[in-house]
């Protein structure tokens, strides 16, 4: 039998429903009704309950604080929360306390009869719940008496060298482990869902503990069938294996395969994925440690590639070079010239560039980071308002260091591209604007060349010398001339600072011909000759 409590302020309210549900017929015992959220809350105190069936507004305690009270105190209990009409959203805020189902008033009895059979199905599930867990409780304590934790002690300090070598040796000899093989290394296991990925509240914390005792027993029966090695668990969450490699010339593949059979094995059982990292063969029992960080290494890509993983980082070579500045030079390009498709597309080769590098996940961010600062330099250059794009900008920043995975925090900087391209496509509505836009771009990346005029321009665009002349005038307030001077200024001034360059050397980087002509542009720009400003401003 199925204990409800219905819980309403309204009484005829309660003798309907009490009165017209074959509580007997439906397997059902109403064990109670209450006026209030206080009375139901005394009433569970001293009575076994299955389902609550309550209303929103009622006196001293409502509906949504009788949920959060069952939820943090009684969490087997399956809520129900009916209400009326201009309660319903509101209603449906409970679902931060687990409410499985809200009804909207007045309940037939009918409607309220399939609800009730499908709340039984939830309370047999969490019983089915509470028995696997209450059974793996039970054989984890049993299991932590025995000798095996002291095994597993011991192997894990062999391995990690916090106890002296052939101390560690001795003591696994004296517990009839005797390690001699041609070569050993360390496999890892993690169960994904209780790893840094995820916020983990203390019920998941002692699940976590339960679940990796599941996968000792699984691995342990794996590796001692094919007499590969010892299992063992590190902390309280992980298992590790030491593989021992005593004949076979394909042992190598062999413990992968090993490997890939415990994984399958512990999705088959319990549904959960496993990610693994297996470290490179070592010689002797003295350099674990070194197979050892290299398994756990892999822990840390499941931030880049997600879990689910299972790697040999013997087979991991080569670093892979993230060609970051010729992508933000494409992406910048796509953004000024207005191509949705060229930045998107820039942009996930970005995204799969750094994933397939394997890097960590502080370098993965400052690559994001880097990206978001392109972006901002990329407004400037076309004079967009900075201060509206800068409002923000640390808790942008922030945030993307703050995501658990590389993917949700690629998903910030899309949406932050996004943005900035709809707001440079609207400053580019018109033509004119598109055209101005473009002229500045063209002089951005050839300013260099000492022959750039405004018929190279013109011819760009394909437009008049006199069209481009008034529209360029009229969007920038400059004229070209004056632009690229001033453009050929600024990148002299960067250079006079940042480099030890000589003069002539600069007027040709900055695209003067001259440099007599350089030095007089120079000082008519800023009030002092090169020299001296090299000699004010260089670092």
């Amino acid at each position: 039998m199925y204990r409800i409590l219905l819980v309403d302020d309204e009484i005829l309210v309660r003798d309907a429903i009490k009165e017209n549900i074959d509580w007997e017929g439906i397997g059902c015992q109403l064990v109670g009704d209450c006026e209030n959220g206080q009375q139901a809350a005394e009433f569970v105190k001293e009575h076994p309950v299955d389902i609550v069936l309550t209303d929103i507004l009622m006196p001293y305690m409502d509906g949504m604080e009788l949920s959060h009270f069952l939820h943090d105190n009684y969490p087997d209990i399956v809520i129900v929360i009916f209400s009326g009409f201009g309660e319903f959203e509101y209603a449906k805020k409970a679902i931060q306390y687990n409410v499985s189902e809200y009804l909207l008033k007045p309940v037939t009895a009918m409607e309220l009869t399939g609800v009730i059979n499908k709340m039984k199905e939830k309370v047999d599930q969490k019983r089915q719940e509470k028995q696997k867990m209450e059974k793996l409780t039970k054989t984890s304590e049993s299991y932590r008496k025995n000798a095996q934790v002291i095994r597993s002690k011991a192997i894990e300090a062999l391995v990690n060298c916090t106890t002296n070598v052939e101390e560690s040796l001795e003591r696994l000899r004296n517990m009839g482990i005797d390690l001699s093989a041609v070569r050993y290394r360390v496999a890892m296991f993690d169960i994904d869902i209780y790893s840094d990925m995820y916020q983990l509240d203390m019920e998941k914390r002692q699940e976590s503990a339960l679940m990796a005792f599941v996968l000792y027993n699984i691995s342990d029966e794996i590796v001692k069938r094919e007499q590969a090695g010892i299992v063992y668990q590190e902390g309280g969450n992980r298992v590790c294996i030491l593989f021992q490699e005593k004949w076979s010339r394909d042992f190598t593949a062999k413990t992968k395969e090993i490997c890939r059979e415990i994984k399958d094995k512990m999705k088959e059982v319990m549904g959960i994925d496993v990610s693994m990292g297996i470290g490179d063969w070592v010689k002797n029992p003295g350099e674990l440690i070194l197979s050892h960080d290299m398994a756990e290494q892999v822990m840390q890509y499941r931030y880049l590639l997600g879990g689910n993983l299972l790697i040999d980082m013997a087979e991991q070579r080569s670093v892979k070079i993230v060609p970051l500045d010729r992508l933000l030079e494409e992406l910048t390009e796509a953004l000024k010239t207005g191509k949705k498709e060229q930045v998107e597309s820039t942009f996930q080769e970005m995204r799969d560039s750094i994933r397939q590098a394997l890097v960590e996940k502080s370098r993965a961010c400052m690559y994001l980071q880097q990206i978001v600062r392109t972006i901002d330099r990329v407004c400037e250059d076309v004079s967009v308002d900075m201060k509206r794009i800068l409002s923000g900008r640390d808790e942008l920043l922030h945030s993307i260091t703050k995501q658990k995975s590389f993917d949700s925090a690629c998903r910030i900087v899309e949406d932050y591209i996004m943005k900035i391209f709809k707001l440079l496509s609207d400053m580019n509505s018109s033509t004119g604007q598109r055209q101005a836009r473009l002229a500045m771009n063209y002089i951005q990346k050839n300013y260099m060349d000492p022959d750039l005029s405004l018929n190279d321009i013109c011819s760009y665009l394909n437009i008049s010398t006199s069209y481009f002349s008034t529209i360029f005038k009229e969007m920038t307030g400059e004229t070209f001339t004056e632009v690229l001077i001033r453009t050929r200024m600024e990148k002299a001034k960067e250079l006079l600072e940042n480099t030890t360059m000589k003069n002539y050397e600069i007027a040709e980087k900055v695209g003067f011909s001259d440099p007599h002509y350089f030095g007089i542009s120079f000082k008519k720009m800023t009030g002092v000759t090169p020299t001296e400003y090299a000699r004010e401003r260089r670092r």
